[in-house]
């Protein structure tokens, strides 16, 4: 088996793009993976396109092989868009080998664990701040809205939700996001009264709307400082939250926060790699590892769940982005024995179904695994092309 051909292709998913990388054998075989560059990782597919050239005409099954060759050409400039551009491509290979077996993905390390994943109905609320109508769905524009949407979310089946900082005392009301400059807050990130009073009647209105069954989680992204996550984790101490996730790329600051806080913490999505998240869990600074299967690819992610099963602590993966993707990380989560809970975006526009063959299967708030070959669903390339990507891929 030689590989022949590798190909990017790009659509347009409403307030970003999905990209998906998809990997061409001689004998037929396709694999596909999702990646993004939307969030921070401008020029992704460039990266991408130079390392995969190595590939063509090589075999894709020994995959180990093939990304230990890739850390190795890259070990001077680790982690970041070129370890996200590594991750693209290995699990576009773990498609190939087990649809080349006649297996699921999870098959090729020990799984399934689990048959079923419990699910957290992620951005509840986030998108229909400013999105909604692109969504084809009733916008949110204040509290009364949060209620309803809460109550919403627990008919659904879900028995979890995860949300963000909203502040309806602005105008137009939108998301608390000065971490990543974008409105008021910037570039100090401290939590002044106004912004832990929006944080906490929110946490209000949903635990109204979803009542006391609902698992709540907040996240509050980056930011804050140490001494803001502080005032967050007291301020939310009434709301029973299942975690609190920070992002901090201080672990000791972070183990601050946890010794101080009222409810679990949640922490490390935006690191790479084992060597990363080492220090995190040396200084006990999170009670759950989140994890990011796109960025870090399957192979080491599942490292990563292993060093952490080492330390006690439950993973679960950062999964904010399309089918594909939602997929990979059910494969993560049904190979992984510390599995927590699995993250999915619900609200999203109304195509993202059509972009996979075989959407993920949800019933009463939980993924049921997949059983067929490879990652369980291709992408439909008329649908891509039906949708052209909002900026250049060039």
């Amino acid at each position: 088996m030689k590989i022949v051909r590798i190909e990017d292709l790009h659509c347009d998913a409403g307030w970003r793009d999905f990209s998906f990388l998809k990997i061409t054998t001689d004998d037929g075989i396709v694999g596909w993976s999702e990646y993004n560059e939307s969030y921070g990782s401008a020029g992704l597919t460039a990266v991408i396109r130079r390392l995969a050239k190595s590939l063509i005409g090589m075999d894709p099954r020994p995959i180990e092989r093939i990304t230990s060759t890739y850390y190795a050409v890259t070990r001077q400039a680790p982690g970041g868009i070129n370890q996200q551009a590594m991750a693209a491509i290995e699990n576009a290979l773990l498609d190939v080998k087990a649809k080349a077996l006649g297996v699921p993905v999870y098959a090729l390390f020990g799984g399934p664990v689990r048959d079923r994943l419990p699910l957290y109905w992620s951005h509840c609320g986030s998108y229909r701040l400013r999105n909604a109508a692109m969504m084809g769905l009733e916008p949110v524009r204040s509290l009364d809205d949060v209620v309803k949407l809460g109550k919403h979310v627990k008919e659904s089946g879900f028995k979890a939700l995860k949300t963000n900082i909203f502040r309806f005392d602005l105008d137009p009301p939108s998301m608390h996001q000065p971490g990543f400059a974008r409105g008021p807050g910037h570039p100090e990130l401290n939590a002044d009264r106004a912004t832990l009073a929006a944080i906490t009647d929110c946490l209000a209105a949903f635990r109204q709307g979803a009542g006391p069954g609902m698992g709540i989680h907040l996240d509050t992204n980056f930011n804050f400082k140490t001494e803001g996550y502080i005032k967050v984790a007291r301020a939310c101490e009434p709301y029973d939250l299942s975690w609190l996730e920070i992002d901090s790329y201080d672990p000791e600051g972070l183990r601050l926060i946890r010794d101080r806080a009222p409810m679990p913490v949640a922490s490390c999505e935006s690191l790479f790699g084992r060597r990363q998240f080492r220090p995190y869990f040396e200084n006990r600074s999170v009670d759950v590892a989140i994890i990011d299967v796109p960025w870090n690819g399957l192979v080491e992610s599942l490292k990563i769940a292993a060093m952490a099963d080492a330390y006690e602590i439950n993973c679960a993966p950062h999964n904010f982005y399309g089918h594909i993707s939602t997929l990979m990380s059910a494969h993560l989560c049904a190979a992984m024995p510390n599995f927590s809970i699995m993250e999915i975006d619900i609200d999203d526009v109304p195509w993202k179904d059509d972009l996979v063959t075989h959407p993920p299967t949800i019933a009463n708030g939980e993924l049921i695994v997949p059983t067929r070959p490879g990652w369980g669903a291709d992408v439909n390339e008329d649908v891509i092309k039906a949708h052209p990507p909002r900026n250049p891929h060039p």
